[in-house]
């Protein structure tokens, strides 16, 4: 599997050619152009031409290019990735799968890649993401995080998610009502414990309130807390939270440091334990540890 940096994806309509230059400038980790929800049905065929355009012929530096594509049980499915893939070719590395209720969905779009990659010929694989935002969806998500060695991420779609749910919710997908801690909180640690178990990452969920960074700050950051390796963007003004609040801190760095240091000294007298600044640290802090160095590594920080 490619291991990926995927701290912000950067939603940007398939139809709107206007934004996707400043998409590829964005500093997002990964974008998106959109041929599913953010597309009007009648721009979806014409916006396939267009996004595999784009993903070739612009510079996108070290953004990894992806597209959302419609639904495997709507008409613009096929048309989705047959038309974007010969197109775009080895410029496409990620397609996102929305909508996905079983394995049978994420195994549907992986057999039509492998028929075009061989047929074309091409020597890198293209990767998947699977969007969980039905209930059916989160039920069967520890399946669907091992439906393919495709798949590399699985993302908490809570827009269409509290629709399926039946929820009663704001535009910013949060209740009308104080409800006590988040009303969340059991999608995510399912698909976060589900994508973990798989050996894949977990994205979190799109902000729609743009015009509130510190909420999208905190969003960010309880996810991280959680286990997730990034979250969605749907404006360019969130992908520079999102990539300072998923990377490891200096601080953080410095304490792994001293944490593997001190458990390494313990080690090598024979202790299976020690302690650091009045606290305990064993084998697991040392797992903890390895964590944080290697998103570090990963991030090149």
């Amino acid at each position: 599997m490619t291991v990926r940096a995927r701290r912000s994806e950067l939603a940007t309509p398939a139809s709107n050619e206007w934004m996707f230059a400043k998409a590829a400038a964005s500093g997002a980790d990964l974008v998106f152009l959109d041929l599913e929800d953010a597309c009007a049905p009648a721009e979806r065929e014409k916006a396939r031409g267009m996004a595999a355009a784009a993903l070739r012929e612009l510079d996108w530096g070290h953004t990894t290019r992806a597209i959302r594509m419609n639904g495997v049980d709507t008409r613009w499915a096929y048309g989705d990735v047959i038309e974007v893939v010969t197109g775009a070719r080895e410029a496409l590395d990620v397609i996102i799968v929305p909508k996905v209720r079983a394995a049978r969905d994420v195994w549907w779009v992986d057999v039509l890649l492998s028929q075009l990659e061989e047929t074309f010929g091409l020597t890198k694989r293209i990767a998947l993401e699977a969007l969980i935002e039905e209930t059916e969806g989160l039920q069967n998500v520890a399946e669907i995080a091992r439906a393919s060695d495709r798949l590399e991420a699985i993302i908490f779609g809570v827009g269409d998610f509290s629709a399926s749910q039946g929820a009663r919710v704001d535009t910013n997908f949060d209740p009308y009502v104080d409800y006590p801690g988040d009303m969340w909180h059991y999608a995510r640690a399912r698909v976060v414990v589900a994508a973990r178990a798989a050996g894949i990452d977990a994205i979190d969920a799109p902000f729609p309130n743009y015009r509130d960074p510190d909420a999208y700050r905190v969003a960010c950051e309880r996810a991280a807390a959680m286990g997730y390796v990034g979250k969605w963007a749907i404006h360019p003004s969130q992908v520079e939270l999102a990539n300072e609040v998923f990377a490891p801190t200096q601080a953080e760095l410095e304490h792994a440091r001293r944490v593997v240091a001190a458990y390494r000294e313990a080690e090598a007298g024979g202790k299976g334990a020690t302690g650091l600044d009045g606290m305990l640290v064993d084998a697991a802090h040392l797992r903890l540890a390895a964590n944080i160095n290697a998103r570090a590594e990963l991030l090149g920080l």
